[in-house]
């Protein structure tokens, strides 16, 4: 399973550059490629919630689960019969 980061792609339709997303939201540019290129471990909700505010998207638009097989259910919890 995978969390996929679509920050590049709501940079490019906001026309915002990373670096001036950076300035805006407070954060280093390079801790903001970290998040760009989903290489993140953990990103804090006050930073999720300042890129939200600054491109005016979601937090939805910019994470995207993807899990490892198409065809599993994705409810992992175990049932006995």
């Amino acid at each position: 399973m995978s969390i996929i980061v679509n920050l590049d792609i709501v940079l490019a339709k906001a026309k915002v550059s990373s670096s001036e997303l950076s300035q805006q939201i407070g954060i280093t540019p390079s801790n903001l490629s970290i998040l760009k290129t989903g290489k993140a471990k953990a990103v804090r909700f006050s930073t999720l919630e300042a890129i939200c505010h600054a491109l005016h998207c979601q937090p939805g638009d910019l994470l995207e689960y993807r899990g490892d097989d198409p065809g599993a259910p994705s409810d992992t919890t175990n049932t006995q019969l």
